[in-house]
């Protein structure tokens, strides 16, 4: 498992001090496709008509401004994220909906600050790998999702995946080589988030890995959409 001097996980330090250009990079490291992957996913998470819903590790609220842009009026709409920073961007960033819109939240994602069977629906948008990616507490964020769903409630997941074709995965991990570790660490000033995330994107599930991972969870049917030949999915899983 990657770890800084201190201890900790890279991109906590990421995710605590926000570079000014953060969108940016994710913008630029995507060729903008990320965009369109969350509108497909907010989509996905509104497709019941959801009376509550939780954009988990919201960030920056990318993720958050697709779901509160198409949602019904009387949704109510929650974003949680660890880190107050990211928060404070996503504050300004929902106050084009009007105040009380969106409800912020920091907090933990292995210990949430909400009842049992709370939530229709549960977005998260590339951060359920850092949630899972050699990571020691992976089950106890997973149960976390589980226990704050509602019987029948979706969690829609957009991440990095894993293509099939064995020459396109060559390129998509050579890209992760070459342009988000040096690139991304360059624009950042961190080499060490980007070189994780470069990382861990290389050695993520496949879809089907994705599945098996979340069924052993307790989520009781998934189904997977592959996005840009394999290089990214959603998956959806429900309780």
């Amino acid at each position: 498992m990657f770890r800084d001097e201190s201890g900790h996980r890279p991109t906590q330090k990421i995710f605590t001090e926000v570079p000014p250009k953060y969108d940016l990079l994710n913008r630029i490291l995507t060729l903008n496709m990320d965009e369109g992957w969350r509108k497909k996913t907010a989509k996905a998470v509104l497709e019941n008509n959801p009376s509550r819903v939780l954009d988990l590790c919201c960030g920056t609220a990318d993720l958050t401004m697709h779901i509160a842009g198409n949602a019904r009026k009387e949704t109510e709409l929650f974003g949680l994220d660890f880190s107050h920073t990211m928060l404070a961007r996503a504050k300004e960033k929902v106050a084009v909906f009007g105040e009380g819109r969106v409800n912020l939240i920091q907090g933990d994602a292995g210990n949430m600050p909400f009842e049992s069977n709370y939530f229709d629906a549960v977005g998260i948008s590339f951060g359920f790998r850092n949630l899972t990616f050699e990571n020691p507490d992976a089950q106890l964020h997973m149960k976390e999702v589980l226990r704050i769903l509602k019987p029948g409630g979706r969690f829609v997941i957009v991440e990095t995946s894993q293509p099939q074709n064995k020459i396109i995965r060559f390129f998509y991990h050579l890209y992760h080589n070459l342009i988000t570790g040096p690139i991304g660490g360059l624009i950042s000033g961190n080499r060490q988030a980007y070189n994780y995330l470069a990382h861990s994107a290389n050695h993520y599930y496949t879809l089907d890995d994705l599945s098996i991972l979340l069924k052993n969870a307790g989520f009781s049917e998934t189904n997977g959409t592959p996005l840009l030949m394999g290089a990214a999915a959603i998956m959806v899983a429900e309780k």
